[in-house]
């Protein structure tokens, strides 16, 4: 296993996320989508050239009042209110699981989550709804008040109506959960100065 993910990484070099400050090997055929809008500040934000999925790396404020065992799925209700996906049935959590602080690069966080869910998403505030399967992963950082948070959209079902369904029936090879998961493994700090 470890051999297998040290080949990986020699094929995916680390990408640099906030101008250095972070890196993490992200999976290919990424669009930075940095160069085709404006992006908030911070956010870094990728598009799979061919299929409608979409990873976002994002700096959150930490929310102390937010115990760590509930704090991805704080983030996933807030993920979902934004969505407007809160009504009952919109959304649902699957999983919840605590990352080893072993199988992360991010050796400065006080936790790591993953959290797996649905959602039930309009784009562009289109009738069509999709539904989305969000894998969410979430980086406590509370002596720089904040947190990372890396959310993996990826569509299940595509409305005809919806302006994704184009994008939905194209060839291209999938990211996957793994692609996901070493994403989080080699998240990186290189200048916690980021954090301001």
């Amino acid at each position: 296993m470890q051999s297998a993910g040290g080949g990986a990484e020699q094929l995916h070099p680390p990408h640099p996320l906030f101008g250095g400050a972070l890196s993490a090997v992200i999976p290919r055929s990424a669009t930075d989508i940095s160069e085709l809008r404006e992006i908030p500040d911070n956010q870094e934000v990728f598009a799979h050239a061919h299929t409608d999925q979409s990873l976002i790396v994002e700096l959150v404020e930490y929310q102390g009042q937010v115990a760590d065992q509930d704090s991805a799925r704080y983030h996933f209700e807030d993920i979902a209110g934004s969505n407007k996906s809160l009504e009952p049935g919109a959304f649902e959590v699957t999983s919840v699981v605590a990352l080893p602080k072993s199988d992360v690069s991010l050796s400065e966080c006080s936790s790591a989550w993953t959290l797996t869910g649905t959602q039930c998403v309009s784009k562009f505030n289109e009738e069509a709804r999709n539904t989305v399967t969000l894998h969410l992963g979430l980086f406590r950082l509370p002596q720089f008040s904040t947190e990372v948070l890396i959310t993996f959209n990826d569509p299940q079902s595509i409305s005809p109506d919806s302006s994704s369904a184009a994008a939905a029936g194209t060839h291209g090879v999938p990211w996957t959960v793994q692609d996901f998961q070493r994403l989080l493994q080699t998240l990186t700090l290189h200048n916690p100065g980021l954090f301001g």
